[in-house]
């Protein structure tokens, strides 16, 4: 069963001309070339013809911060004035600012809120998508997230992926004493997490300004051992050792990575960890490109996924995604769809249930 594909085999995209697709219950039993299906043997309620159409793996989006309250265009007009997302932060904005008005919300206004969201991505051919805690950053406020994303994985059509993002950035009262912060992540809000099995996996946000490398790791080495497998918000401003931090870990993702240079491809090399570019944020915020090209043609996979949030992504179109890693990194269409489906599944732990299919149900 292929899990994943990386290098020159990232632009092989396997097709069927004239196929079959056999669903029962939402789950693929079997599909195939129309010359091998046996009508006869068939028990299906509803037929569907879908002549001179393509029928694609649903795109997994491993990556969002779909769960927030109010949006941030006004830092939008700030950016346009020549202030960098950087400079935003530190007036207050960004985080901090999406910060303060979840707080003020209501559990059922996000739950709500966020639904509308999703939904909007599943009708554009999202099947499985990723959530984000990390606009809390407090004890109350990151749980009451957890506590949506958690609702919504029960009631939601489509599998859903929860991570504690505690570490998003510092709350203004921790600008001075980061450190007690970090206690207050592994020591009062993991347990908690753990104990509600809130989440699956715990992310970083590794970047100058906001966490070390060695703060990084300590924080998911912590998250294994209530549950949590880690993710790592890499290199999105600087060259910031959030890849080292993240293969070190063991992560099952490494996002963003606008700058990645030799050690973070040799470092990506020597690991399990997926490689994770965000577009939207990226051509957002106009940041450099993140090296698609150079990543797959050492050997790499790679994943695409949206971001999807209120202030630098404010999209789950993964269509779009696809689009945008075409024309701007120079991917093939064939190596897109595979990051979009197989490789950004991986990047969830989806691959066996999203984007692989046993070879015993293959039809012969």
């Amino acid at each position: 069963m292929v899990e994943k594909v990386a290098g020159a085999d990232m632009k092989i995209f396997p097709s069927i001309e004239n196929a079959f697709l056999l669903m029962n219950k939402g789950v693929i039993e079997s599909f195939g070339s129309m010359t091998d299906l046996k009508k006869e043997s068939l028990n299906y309620i509803e037929e569907v013809n879908c002549a001179g159409k393509f029928v694609l793996p649903a795109f997994c989006d491993s990556h969002t911060h779909i769960v927030y309250a109010g949006s941030r265009e006004a830092e939008y007009v700030d950016r346009i004035n020549g202030l960098s997302y950087e400079e935003i932060a530190l007036r207050g904005g960004g985080i901090l600012n999406s910060a303060k008005k979840l707080n003020a919300a209501t559990e059922d206004e996000l739950y709500n809120a966020a639904l509308a969201r999703i939904n909007e991505c599943i009708a554009q051919g999202t099947g499985a998508i990723e959530i984000k805690s990390g606009y809390g950053l407090s004890i109350e406020g990151e749980l009451k997230m957890l506590r949506v994303i958690k609702k919504l994985k029960e009631n939601l059509p489509v599998p859903v992926k929860a991570t504690f993002l505690g570490a998003h950035a510092f709350p203004q009262e921790y600008k001075s004493t980061p450190e007690k912060y970090i206690d207050v992540l592994i020591n009062e809000m993991m347990p908690v997490i753990e104990q509600e099995k809130l989440a699956d996996y715990c992310d970083v946000f590794c970047e100058r300004n906001y966490f070390t490398p060695a703060q990084t790791i300590r924080i998911l080495e912590a998250g294994k051992k209530h549950g949590m497998k880690p993710k790592v918000h890499a290199n999105q401003l600087s060259l910031s050792g959030g890849v080292q931090a993240g293969v070190q870990a063991e992560a099952v993702s490494v996002d963003h990575l606008e700058y990645v240079e030799e050690a973070e491809i040799i470092a990506l090399q020597h690991s399990e960890t997926m490689p994770t570019i965000l577009p939207g944020a990226q051509i957002f915020l106009q940041l450099p490109h993140p090296p698609a090209r150079k990543m797959i043609d050492a050997g790499l996979p790679l994943a695409i996924a949206s971001d999807y949030n209120p202030g630098s992504s404010p999209t789950g179109n993964m269509s779009l995604m696809i689009a945008l890693s075409c024309m701007l990194y120079k991917l093939t269409p064939e190596e897109a769809f595979n990051a979009a489906t197989l490789n950004t599944a991986y990047a969830m732990d989806m691959q066996k249930r999203m984007a692989a299919f046993p070879k015993e149900k293959l039809p012969m």
